[in-house]
Protein backbone atom coordinates (compact mmCIF):
# COMPACT_ATOMS: atom_id res chain seq x y z
CA UNK A 1 0.00 0.00 0.00
CA UNK A 2 1.30 3.45 -0.89
CA UNK A 3 0.65 6.62 1.05
CA UNK A 4 -2.40 7.62 -1.00
CA UNK A 5 -4.00 4.17 -0.59
CA UNK A 6 -3.54 4.21 3.18
CA UNK A 7 -4.80 7.80 3.48
CA UNK A 8 -7.90 7.03 1.41
CA UNK A 9 -8.68 3.85 3.35
CA UNK A 10 -8.01 5.55 6.69
CA UNK A 11 -10.46 8.33 5.86
CA UNK A 12 -13.24 5.74 5.58
CA UNK A 13 -12.04 3.67 8.54
CA UNK A 14 -11.52 6.51 11.01
CA UNK A 15 -14.52 8.83 10.98
CA UNK A 16 -14.74 12.16 12.78
CA UNK A 17 -17.64 12.50 15.26
CA UNK A 18 -20.74 13.97 13.65
CA UNK A 19 -20.67 16.98 15.96
CA UNK A 20 -17.14 17.86 14.82
CA UNK A 21 -18.17 17.60 11.17
CA UNK A 22 -21.18 19.82 11.85
CA UNK A 23 -18.95 22.27 13.67
CA UNK A 24 -16.60 22.41 10.69
CA UNK A 25 -19.49 23.12 8.32
CA UNK A 26 -20.74 25.81 10.67
CA UNK A 27 -17.33 27.47 10.81
CA UNK A 28 -17.16 27.40 7.00
CA UNK A 29 -20.50 29.23 6.83
CA UNK A 30 -19.84 32.96 7.13
CA UNK A 31 -23.44 33.52 8.24
CA UNK A 32 -22.93 31.39 11.37
CA UNK A 33 -22.90 33.05 14.77
CA UNK A 34 -21.21 32.21 18.06
CA UNK A 35 -24.57 30.95 19.32
CA UNK A 36 -24.77 28.50 16.39
CA UNK A 37 -21.34 27.13 17.31
CA UNK A 38 -22.23 26.91 21.00
CA UNK A 39 -25.44 25.01 20.14
CA UNK A 40 -23.56 22.38 18.12
CA UNK A 41 -21.06 21.83 20.92
CA UNK A 42 -23.82 21.78 23.53
CA UNK A 43 -25.69 19.00 21.75
CA UNK A 44 -22.67 16.70 22.17
CA UNK A 45 -22.06 16.23 25.92
CA UNK A 46 -18.78 14.45 25.29
CA UNK A 47 -17.40 17.25 23.12
CA UNK A 48 -18.75 19.94 25.47
CA UNK A 49 -17.19 18.38 28.57
CA UNK A 50 -13.91 17.85 26.72
CA UNK A 51 -13.70 21.50 25.67
CA UNK A 52 -14.51 22.70 29.19
CA UNK A 53 -11.82 20.43 30.60
CA UNK A 54 -9.33 21.86 28.10
CA UNK A 55 -10.35 25.46 28.86
CA UNK A 56 -9.80 24.83 32.58
CA UNK A 57 -6.54 22.94 32.13
CA UNK A 58 -2.86 23.86 32.34
CA UNK A 59 -3.06 24.58 28.63
CA UNK A 60 -4.53 27.99 29.50
CA UNK A 61 -4.24 28.58 33.26
CA UNK A 62 -7.12 31.06 33.37
CA UNK A 63 -7.53 32.63 36.84
CA UNK A 64 -11.26 31.82 36.98
CA UNK A 65 -13.16 28.63 36.27
CA UNK A 66 -14.89 28.46 32.88
CA UNK A 67 -18.15 26.58 33.32
CA UNK A 68 -20.12 27.21 30.11
CA UNK A 69 -19.41 26.71 26.43
CA UNK A 70 -20.39 30.29 25.65
CA UNK A 71 -17.82 31.50 28.18
CA UNK A 72 -15.19 29.20 26.71
CA UNK A 73 -15.88 30.60 23.25
CA UNK A 74 -15.51 34.14 24.55
CA UNK A 75 -12.31 33.52 26.49
CA UNK A 76 -10.52 30.95 24.33
CA UNK A 77 -11.83 32.31 21.04
CA UNK A 78 -14.07 30.82 18.38
CA UNK A 79 -11.26 29.73 16.08
CA UNK A 80 -9.18 28.24 18.88
CA UNK A 81 -12.22 26.35 20.20
CA UNK A 82 -12.81 24.97 16.72
CA UNK A 83 -9.17 23.86 16.44
CA UNK A 84 -9.38 22.12 19.82
CA UNK A 85 -12.64 20.44 18.81
CA UNK A 86 -10.86 19.09 15.73
CA UNK A 87 -8.08 17.76 17.95
CA UNK A 88 -10.67 16.00 20.10
CA UNK A 89 -12.44 14.61 17.03
CA UNK A 90 -9.31 13.21 15.45
CA UNK A 91 -8.00 11.62 18.66
CA UNK A 92 -11.49 10.21 19.33
CA UNK A 93 -11.55 8.67 15.83
CA UNK A 94 -8.51 6.58 16.78
CA UNK A 95 -9.83 5.51 20.20
CA UNK A 96 -10.14 1.84 19.20
CA UNK A 97 -6.54 1.35 18.06
CA UNK A 98 -5.01 -1.86 19.40
CA UNK A 99 -2.08 -1.10 21.70
CA UNK A 100 -0.23 -4.35 20.93
CA UNK A 101 1.76 -2.86 18.05
CA UNK A 102 2.47 0.59 19.46
CA UNK A 103 2.79 1.90 23.01
CA UNK A 104 -0.25 4.20 22.96
CA UNK A 105 0.61 5.98 26.20
CA UNK A 106 4.04 6.90 24.83
CA UNK A 107 2.48 7.80 21.48
CA UNK A 108 0.14 10.33 23.09
CA UNK A 109 2.87 11.58 25.43
CA UNK A 110 5.05 12.45 22.45
CA UNK A 111 2.09 13.94 20.57
CA UNK A 112 1.06 16.16 23.49
CA UNK A 113 4.66 17.11 24.20
CA UNK A 114 5.13 18.17 20.58
CA UNK A 115 1.90 20.16 20.68
CA UNK A 116 2.77 21.94 23.93
CA UNK A 117 6.24 22.82 22.68
CA UNK A 118 4.83 24.16 19.41
CA UNK A 119 2.33 26.30 21.33
CA UNK A 120 5.07 27.56 23.66
CA UNK A 121 7.42 28.52 20.82
CA UNK A 122 4.55 30.06 18.89
CA UNK A 123 3.68 32.30 21.83
CA UNK A 124 7.35 33.13 22.33
CA UNK A 125 7.55 34.25 18.70
CA UNK A 126 4.33 36.28 18.95
CA UNK A 127 2.23 33.91 16.83
CA UNK A 128 -1.44 34.72 17.44
CA UNK A 129 -2.55 31.25 16.34
CA UNK A 130 -0.64 29.26 18.95
CA UNK A 131 -3.60 26.89 19.54
CA UNK A 132 -3.42 25.92 15.88
CA UNK A 133 0.26 25.10 16.35
CA UNK A 134 -0.69 23.00 19.37
CA UNK A 135 -3.19 21.05 17.25
CA UNK A 136 -0.64 20.51 14.46
CA UNK A 137 1.84 19.21 17.02
CA UNK A 138 -0.74 17.02 18.69
CA UNK A 139 -1.82 15.42 15.40
CA UNK A 140 1.58 15.22 13.72
CA UNK A 141 1.89 11.43 14.06
CA UNK A 142 -1.66 10.12 13.61
CA UNK A 143 -0.37 8.57 10.39
CA UNK A 144 1.35 6.05 12.63
CA UNK A 145 -1.98 4.98 14.12
CA UNK A 146 -3.48 4.61 10.64
CA UNK A 147 -0.53 2.41 9.65
CA UNK A 148 -0.88 0.35 12.83
CA UNK A 149 -4.48 -0.39 11.86
CA UNK A 150 -4.00 -0.94 8.12
CA UNK A 151 -0.43 -2.26 7.80
CA UNK A 152 0.46 -3.56 11.28
CA UNK A 153 3.48 -5.64 10.26
CA UNK A 154 5.19 -2.64 8.68
CA UNK A 155 4.22 -0.46 11.61
CA UNK A 156 5.81 -3.00 13.94
CA UNK A 157 9.08 -2.87 11.98
CA UNK A 158 9.06 0.91 12.22
CA UNK A 159 9.22 0.60 16.01
CA UNK A 160 12.81 -0.70 15.88
CA UNK A 161 14.56 2.68 15.85
CA UNK A 162 17.71 3.19 17.88
CA UNK A 163 20.50 5.69 18.54
CA UNK A 164 21.88 5.17 15.02
CA UNK A 165 18.62 4.96 13.06
CA UNK A 166 15.89 7.51 13.62
CA UNK A 167 12.16 6.71 13.39
CA UNK A 168 11.93 8.87 10.26
CA UNK A 169 14.74 6.96 8.55
CA UNK A 170 13.04 3.66 9.32
CA UNK A 171 9.69 4.90 8.04
CA UNK A 172 11.21 6.07 4.78
CA UNK A 173 13.04 2.77 4.33
CA UNK A 174 10.12 0.47 5.22
CA UNK A 175 7.10 2.46 4.05
CA UNK A 176 8.54 4.80 1.45
CA UNK A 177 7.11 7.82 3.29
CA UNK A 178 7.12 9.50 6.69
CA UNK A 179 4.29 9.15 9.17
CA UNK A 180 4.06 12.94 9.19
CA UNK A 181 3.33 12.95 5.45
CA UNK A 182 0.54 10.43 5.95
CA UNK A 183 -0.83 12.45 8.88
CA UNK A 184 -1.02 15.55 6.68
CA UNK A 185 -2.75 13.69 3.84
CA UNK A 186 -5.31 12.17 6.17
CA UNK A 187 -6.04 15.56 7.74
CA UNK A 188 -6.47 17.04 4.26
CA UNK A 189 -8.80 14.18 3.28
CA UNK A 190 -10.99 15.04 6.27
CA UNK A 191 -11.28 18.59 4.95
CA UNK A 192 -9.47 20.09 7.92
CA UNK A 193 -7.81 23.43 7.07
CA UNK A 194 -4.40 23.20 5.41
CA UNK A 195 -3.04 25.66 8.00
CA UNK A 196 -2.98 22.65 10.33
CA UNK A 197 -1.71 20.02 7.88
CA UNK A 198 0.96 22.02 6.01
CA UNK A 199 3.41 22.40 8.93
CA UNK A 200 2.97 18.68 9.66
CA UNK A 201 3.85 17.72 6.09
CA UNK A 202 7.00 19.87 6.30
CA UNK A 203 8.42 18.46 9.55
CA UNK A 204 11.13 16.44 7.82
CA UNK A 205 11.59 19.00 5.04
CA UNK A 206 11.39 22.30 6.93
CA UNK A 207 14.71 23.58 5.60
CA UNK A 208 13.05 23.60 2.18
CA UNK A 209 10.27 25.85 3.49
CA UNK A 210 11.11 29.28 4.78
CA UNK A 211 8.06 29.66 7.00
CA UNK A 212 8.18 30.00 10.75
CA UNK A 213 5.41 27.53 11.62
CA UNK A 214 7.14 24.68 9.80
CA UNK A 215 10.38 25.44 11.63
CA UNK A 216 8.57 25.60 14.98
CA UNK A 217 6.94 22.24 14.36
CA UNK A 218 10.19 20.57 13.31
CA UNK A 219 11.95 21.88 16.40
CA UNK A 220 9.06 20.74 18.61
CA UNK A 221 9.03 17.29 17.00
CA UNK A 222 12.78 16.85 17.50
CA UNK A 223 12.72 17.94 21.14
CA UNK A 224 9.67 15.77 21.90
CA UNK A 225 11.24 12.72 20.24
CA UNK A 226 14.34 12.93 22.43
CA UNK A 227 12.37 13.96 25.52
CA UNK A 228 9.95 11.02 25.43
CA UNK A 229 12.55 8.39 24.47
CA UNK A 230 15.40 8.96 26.98
CA UNK A 231 16.21 5.26 26.95
CA UNK A 232 17.14 5.61 23.26
CA UNK A 233 18.26 9.22 22.86
CA UNK A 234 20.24 11.40 25.28
CA UNK A 235 19.01 14.98 25.63
CA UNK A 236 19.25 16.92 22.36
CA UNK A 237 20.61 13.87 20.52
CA UNK A 238 18.74 14.66 17.30
CA UNK A 239 18.87 18.43 17.68
CA UNK A 240 20.83 20.57 15.23
CA UNK A 241 21.61 24.27 15.41
CA UNK A 242 19.58 24.73 12.25
CA UNK A 243 16.48 23.63 14.16
CA UNK A 244 16.47 26.59 16.55
CA UNK A 245 18.85 29.33 15.40
CA UNK A 246 16.56 30.52 12.54
CA UNK A 247 13.92 31.10 15.25
CA UNK A 248 16.36 33.28 17.24
CA UNK A 249 16.38 30.73 20.07
CA UNK A 250 19.30 29.42 22.11
CA UNK A 251 19.83 26.31 24.22
CA UNK A 252 18.73 28.12 27.38
CA UNK A 253 15.40 28.90 25.69
CA UNK A 254 15.00 25.23 24.82
CA UNK A 255 15.70 24.22 28.42
CA UNK A 256 13.01 26.62 29.63
CA UNK A 257 10.56 25.28 27.06
CA UNK A 258 11.11 21.69 28.13
CA UNK A 259 10.87 22.51 31.84
CA UNK A 260 7.56 24.32 31.42
CA UNK A 261 5.92 21.94 28.95
CA UNK A 262 6.98 18.83 30.84
CA UNK A 263 5.00 20.11 33.82
CA UNK A 264 2.01 20.90 31.60
CA UNK A 265 2.16 17.52 29.90
CA UNK A 266 1.39 15.65 33.10
CA UNK A 267 -2.13 17.07 33.21
CA UNK A 268 -2.79 17.88 29.55
CA UNK A 269 -2.05 14.36 28.31
CA UNK A 270 -5.18 13.04 30.02
CA UNK A 271 -7.26 15.42 27.91
CA UNK A 272 -6.21 13.98 24.57
CA UNK A 273 -5.27 10.34 25.16
CA UNK A 274 -8.55 8.60 24.16
CA UNK A 275 -8.17 6.01 26.92
CA UNK A 276 -8.43 8.86 29.43
CA UNK A 277 -11.68 10.37 28.17
CA UNK A 278 -14.46 10.73 30.67
CA UNK A 279 -17.89 10.71 29.05
CA UNK A 280 -20.88 12.42 30.57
Amino acid sequence: MNIDDIAAQAKDTFVLPESVTRLKNCMDDQASTMDDIADIIGFDPSLASQLLRVANSALYRFPRSIDTISRALQVVGTRATYDLALAYGVSHAFSDIDGKTVDLDKFWEQSVSCGLLAKYFGELRGNKQSERLFVSGLLHHIGELATVALAPEKAQRCQDFNARVTPAQLQQSILGFYYTELSAKLIENWGIPTEISDPISHIHFSQQYDDEESRILQLSYTLALDNVNPEVYPSYHNLEEGHYEPLALDRESLEDALDITNLQCISVISLFNPSSYVLY
